[in-house]
């Protein structure tokens, strides 16, 4: 799983009970020495009924992905790799944390290795110059991942350097990864996804330290065999295509930097001859390839060329969208402000252009304008798209605020609030702003009233918020009673814990009753368990173990069901 958590807080996103067997199984020393693979990934196995392998990626001493291949599927983490993120912790990192455990007597722990860089840093003290010469020649020679690394990182310093040697680098990790048929599988393709990071991660460098030249030679290369390769590779999990995507971010944000005009011509050059060859065609990197090219441009000759290439655009119409902002765009970068202006009325039809026809109005406070904008996007789209033609509608709620129109402001809030699921605004918020007092309780009631009409099935949580919002917790239990599913219960229960707990702890109840009726497998009965464990932090434990004897007695049988019960 990938995330951002403190190493030292690790503890405030972890379920109580997990986190206390996790501390169990640390402090008794069931954690083996974790082994670093690399700088910041941990290896570890940890000895239990039967012994587990997990590994944790640390990053700055935040957690970056954790993972462990025990069957535990209640949550995001297990106590295994807990055992192993306090051994972390407390013996290789020595973080400091407020709440600082103190150890049971029980097995000894094993000498904590050095840090990763530690020892790196040790051994490049001894290794001579020669030494270390040697050990690169013979893994460059040897080892072609290795050797992919080492030129792309010094790549700089390369008077060969040249896009060539970054294709023939990707085209041998291609090969590498197919099969007989030339065909590369789902695991192969994460195989390539890895060592394609490796060569993205030098271009990352390069355009860090504004090594621009071999960025775009890396980045290129790596677009275009890869693109290639979605033909022949199975990339369900998007590895392939993730690739190609963190490319083209790096040439992208290059598009933003102060370039010499040598490397700015060579990114120009090169969008227009991908777009024009159709490298990228059929995919969000062909127009991706004229959006960089209108963010380069210099001259007026280079505006004519993108120009040209755009009315060449015939295709599907977000990609006549896209063509239209950006020839927008050049004609206001070069200064022609009257045949923007004229463009943009001409195309108001297309949504990034209505967007900045309504900006634009706005800002020049030519309100009525604004309004017939927001009305013709309206007409425009409700049919046949009715989530675009609720953006107008929040539009002309942005020009009502400036206007100081009470009435419109509360019309379009409301308007949105019931029927826009894409919220730009807090609509409740406003509307609680804008309503009177005295007539807030029955324009409330009003509006449940016509949402209840509605019968949609995303409306259940729409009320539960008004009730939420209203603190109506009666009212709040009442509606869950009509949908008592687990999930729904479990959603809602810290609004009904405090004043509730006798009645969640029977909706509880019945709801585990019926889902063990209809449910059979582990899994299913690891659900079970954990809500039977909400019953108990509810303060039922008679109820809970009441709930356990009718299952013993009533699904004999089942097993799984009777060592998952024993964990409760």
């Amino acid at each position: 799983m990938k995330m951002q958590i403190p190493l030292k807080e690790f503890e405030q996103y972890t379920d109580e009970i997990i986190l206390q067997r996790g501390l169990d199984y640390y402090e008794n020393g069931q954690v083996n020495e974790p082994e670093e693979l690399s700088l910041g990934v941990f290896n570890a196995i940890v000895e239990g009924t039967l012994d587990y392998t997990v590994e944790v990626n640390l990053h700055n001493e935040n957690i970056v992905y954790f993972n462990c291949d025990c069957p535990y599927d209640l949550g995001p983490i297990c106590k295994h790799i807990v055992a192993v993120l306090y051994y972390l912790r407390e013996e290789i990192f020595k973080v400091k944390t407020k709440s600082s455990i103190s150890k049971k007597s029980g097995k000894k722990k094993p000498t904590p290795q050095k840090n990763f860089t530690n020892q790196v840093n040790e051994l490049l003290k001894k290794i001579s110059h020669e030494e270390l010469k040697q050990f690169i020649i013979e893994k460059v020679e040897h080892n072609p991942p290795f050797r992919n690394i080492f030129l792309s990182a010094f790549s700089y310093l390369n008077n060969q350097e040249s896009k060539e040697l970054y294709i023939n680098q990707v085209k041998s990790i291609l090969r590498n990864a197919s099969a007989r048929d030339g065909f590369i599988d789902w695991s192969a393709a994460h195989q390539v996804d890895s060592e394609v990071s490796e060569l993205l991660d030098s271009a990352q460098n390069q355009y860090e330290t504004k090594n621009y030249k071999s960025a775009i030679f890396i980045c290129t290369a790596v677009m275009e065999q890869m693109t290639e390769a979605l033909q022949y590779a199975d990339d369900s999990n998007g590895d392939i295509g993730g690739s190609i995507e963190r490319a083209f971010g790096i040439l992208y944000n290059m598009a933003g930097e102060e370039l010499t005009e040598e490397i700015r011509k060579q990114l120009f050059e090169y969008c227009l001859a991908a777009y024009e060859s159709q490298i990228y065609s059929g995919w969000d990197w062909h127009m991706g390839m004229l959006e960089i090219a209108e963010e380069i441009f210099k001259t007026d000759k280079e505006a004519q060329q993108i120009l040209t290439l755009t009315e060449k655009t015939q295709e599907s119409e977000y990609k006549q969208e896209i063509t239209q902002s950006i020839k927008y765009s050049i004609l206001k970068k070069i200064k022609k402000e009257r045949e923007a202006e004229s463009f943009l009325e001409q195309n108001v039809s297309n949504p990034i252009l209505r967007r900045e026809a309504l900006a634009n109005a706005i800002k020049k406070k030519e309100y009525e304008k604004a309004i017939s904008i927001a009305h013709d996007g309206i007409n425009h789209d409700m049919k046949d798209k009715p989530g675009l033609a609720k953006e107008w509608y929040d539009w002309l709620l942005k020009i009502a605020q400036k206007q100081k129109d009470t009435e419109k402001i509360i019309e379009y809030s409301r308007f949105l609030f019931i029927d826009n699921f894409r919220h730009e605004q807090d609509y409740y918020k406003l509307l609680k702003q804008y309503v009177l007092p005295e007539k807030w309780n029955s324009f409330v009631e009003e509006m449940i009233k016509e949402i209840v009409g509605k019968k949609r099935w995303l409306d259940f949580d729409l009320i539960a918020g008004i009730y939420i919002e209203e603190q109506w917790w009666g009212r709040l239990l009442e509606l869950i009673k009509k949908n008592p599913s687990l999930n729904v219960i479990e959603n809602y229960e810290r609004y009904l814990s405090k004043d509730y707990p006798s009645e969640l702890v029977k909706l509880y109840s019945d709801a585990i009753t019926e889902y063990l009726k209809n449910n059979i497998g582990r899994k299913h009965y690891q659900i079970i368990c954990k809500f039977l464990r909400r019953i108990i932090k509810l303060g039922a434990r008679e109820k809970s173990d009441e709930l356990i004897a009718c299952f013993r007695a009533e699904y004999p049988k089942r097993r799984a069901l009777m060592e998952e019960l024993d964990g409760v």
